[in-house]
């Protein structure tokens, strides 16, 4: 399966064991989505659990919350990640914390998808990665995977999970492997972007990071589009570096973050959006705190620029295994 077939297939499995769970958004329904992500639901589950919404981010998460809150299990999509914001205020104000604010008698059961990051020359309103946006709010579990396995796992998971959770889907591997390079026919990766995938039901569980590769070197911390940049970076760099794929940013799986970076002494922090306040930065302060006394060198986080995304830069914005590969030789020679 593509990593678009994966989370087609999740959606189907999930409704189909459970009635309660209702997917919905704009073009969603008889469309089957911008990328094509619920294709065939309509058509097989109806349009009470299957259907198309206004124009409206706020308008669809508020009636997510509505629904969690009363027994259902909504699972919705927004069309880009950067249409986001007009929605966060319920996503903050709302799911993130009725629970809290409930003692416990009401939930929030709920997924909110959206595909993120750059890749595919959308330019300034179809490029970014606010992951950082929901990482920064307690009550809310964030989720990026990086292959249509994990896409499909950590999906079931989620919709079963019984708090919010953004589901970040990185649209540069929708279709695809992906090593990093824009301008050169794809070579590697291709058992982690495009791959076998269970038909059936089966959970990956959030919380839990996965080792992509084996090193001694240093190690590298990433996810999303970003695990195949580092592969194809350490490889081209000609390094033995450890690669960690995160899977999933809150709940954070600290305790294979530091089994790592102690066995190396040196780590990389790799992620697509902007560097200041990125999620690199918790990251890099966590190895800090934890792995003190087995850092041989500083930190190195490398990301995307401080700017808007650029279309016509878009290939220099994005974190390249050139790029990365460069942070890593400096690391290792410290």
């Amino acid at each position: 399966m593509t990593m678009i077939e994966a989370i087609q297939s999740a959606h189907d499995v999930a409704m189909e064991r459970d009635e309660r769970v209702v997917v919905f958004g704009e073009d969603v329904g008889y469309f089957g989505g911008v990328f094509r992500c619920t294709a065939g639901l309509q058509k097989k589950y109806g349009k009470t659990r299957c259907f198309d919404t206004p124009i409206s981010e706020l308008g669809i998460v508020g009636s997510a919350i509505g629904m969690a809150a009363y027994g259902l299990k909504p699972c919705v999509e927004i069309q880009f990640a950067d249409y986001m914001y007009p929605a966060y205020d319920q996503i903050v104000s709302e799911a993130a914390r009725l629970r809290y604010r409930s003692a416990g008698e009401f939930t929030c059961a709920m997924v909110v998808r959206m595909p993120t990051g750059g890749g595919i020359y959308g330019a300034q309103t179809h490029s970014q990665s606010p992951e950082a946006l929901f990482t920064h709010v307690t009550g809310l579990k964030t989720v990026v995977p990086s292959n249509p396995a994990d896409a499909k796992g950590l999906l079931l998971s989620a919709i079963e999970d019984p708090d919010p959770v953004i589901f970040l889907e990185p649209k540069r591997l929708y279709n695809g492997p992906f090593d990093g390079h824009h301008d050169r026919p794809i070579q590697s990766w291709k058992k982690h972007a495009l791959g076998e995938v269970d038909r059936g039901h089966f959970l990956t569980p959030l919380g839990k990071a996965v080792v992509r590769r084996n090193g001694e070197d240093a190690t590298i911390l990433a996810y999303g589009t970003m695990v195949h940049v580092a592969t194809t970076a350490a490889d081209e760099a000609g390094l033995d570096a450890e690669i960690i794929d995160l899977r999933t940013l809150l709940p954070l799986d600290l305790e294979t973050i530091t089994e790592s970076v102690r066995k190396t002494g040196r780590c990389l922090v790799l992620h697509e959006a902007t560097l200041t306040c990125g999620f690199g930065a918790e990251l890099a302060a966590l190895v800090q705190k934890h792995c003190f006394y087995n850092l041989e060198a500083p930190i190195i986080r490398v990301a995307g620029w401080d700017t808007p995304y650029p279309h016509a830069q878009e290939w220099q914005y994005f974190p390249s295994p050139g790029r990365v590969g460069e942070k890593l030789r400096e690391l290792v020679r410290a």
